[in-house]
């Protein structure tokens, strides 16, 4: 493991950084549900610290940190169609295809330059699209919303995450990079509009060449600054990993891709010159053309020297070692994200305590509290969370009710 461990040294940390001042964080203080899940309405007000929500399965827990995750950029932490959100039941029918129910969340986040109020949600006779206000004014985007907060989660689906496809993978790299540079939203919508189009034009036959030259360069352009961003911060990241103390292991990660391999070798503008290419001659047919970022992996492999699974693949790890490499990557985007933009984000950890012994949990909690980073925690035990202490507000959840313990 990268570094040993003291946990009187990591309480004394968290002691220490629970005198952080309410100007190094970014934290929600209210938060209010309109028909999202198993709510039909809810009203909560919080401190900047942790917040812990516990509660039988099924209480409702994930759907609140779900509400919450629609505060970036994409379709939240269980990746669902945006009219699948709304509370079913309060349409007072049960029908074969569930109706479409408008819904919203809104929050109030403290911030170093004062009160934020933020809402998102879906309206009344829209499908896909979601509404975003930001203190009273309608706003285009969910990069609007990462320019205030950044949100990183971690949920029991993503234990997954490296035995499954590449696709996954690309995902959340791209919610770390965005919660590190909120632009970064925009040219993903930019680069797969293009694509889009370009497939389309490619299945149906249609479409001149200067048509198909004008999407590849849209592509060329918003994908290899993309594919950049992600190299970025995948650099940043093993520089943090590296150094970092602690019983969770060091993860090694590595871009895998013709673009990535590009990248590595030639400046930018040469690497957007080499993409048209790639796309024009998968137009004619040459087969392994088509290179783009959409055809990129994310490569994560244990680094702990004199353990027996140093250097190897993350999907080849045991299960708990996976969980391990995966708390200590959205550690260290914390850490970056704090340094970079002076608070760390908030972060929901749907049942991570569950899973982790008692020195893995201590370490999260103190490093939590170091960072000064709101996190949003669930789980069915609270006893698991008692590491936490008085730094932490207690909720019980049940029946889509949610009262303070």
């Amino acid at each position: 493991m990268s570094g040993s461990f003291n946990p009187q040294v990591f309480a004394a940390s968290a002691e220490a950084a629970a005198g952080l001042g309410a100007s190094a964080r970014v934290a929600i203080t209210k938060v209010t549900l309109t028909d999202v899940r198993s709510y039909a309405h809810l009203r909560l007000e919080t401190g900047p610290g942790p917040v812990v929500l516990t509660g039988a399965n099924g209480a409702g827990k994930t759907n609140l940190l779900e509400a919450l995750s629609f505060l970036a950029p994409g379709r939240g932490l269980r990746g669902v169609r945006l009219a699948q959100v709304g509370r079913q039941r309060a349409a007072g029918v049960v029908a074969v295809v569930p109706a479409t129910i408008p819904w919203a969340v809104a929050v109030t986040l403290s911030t170093p330059d004062g009160p934020v109020e933020m809402g998102t949600g879906l309206a009344a006779g829209t499908s896909e699209r979601r509404t975003i206000h930001i203190n009273g004014q309608p706003a285009k985007g969910g990069a609007a919303m990462a320019r205030h907060v950044g949100v990183l989660w971690l949920t029991p689906a993503m234990d997954r995450l490296f035995v499954d496809g590449p696709a996954a993978r690309r995902k959340f790299l791209d919610r770390l990079v965005t919660a590190f540079d909120a632009d970064h939203a925009g040219r993903i919508a930019a680069y797969e509009h293009a694509y889009r189009q370009r497939l389309r034009l490619m299945r149906d036959g249609g479409g001149d060449a200067p048509w198909f030259a004008a999407l590849e360069d849209t592509m060329a352009r918003h994908g290899i600054a993309l594919a950049a961003g992600r190299h970025d911060v995948v650099a940043r990241l093993n520089r943090d990993l590296a150094a970092a103390k602690g019983p969770f292991p060091a993860a090694s990660l590595a871009l895998v891709g013709s673009v990535d391999t590009w990248l590595a070798q030639m400046p930018a503008v040469d690497t957007e010159d080499a993409m048209r290419r790639s796309l024009w001659d998968e137009r004619r047919g040459v087969v392994g053309a088509g290179a783009g970022p959409h055809r990129s992996d994310l490569g994560v492999a244990m680094s702990a020297p004199g353990h027996p699974s140093h250097g190897q693949p993350a999907a080849l790890c045991s299960t708990g070692e996976q969980k391990a490499l995966l708390i200590s990557i959205l550690l260290a985007q914390a850490r970056l994200q704090r340094a970079r933009r002076g608070h760390a984000p908030i972060l929901l950890l749907d049942e991570v305590a569950a899973h982790l012994d008692p020195a893995r949990r201590a370490a999260l909690f103190a490093e939590i509290l170091r960072l000064g980073a709101q996190a949003w925690m669930t789980g069915t035990d609270a006893a698991l969370f008692e590491g936490l202490g008085e730094s932490a507000e207690f909720f019980n959840v049940e029946n889509g009710q949610i009262l303070r313990r």
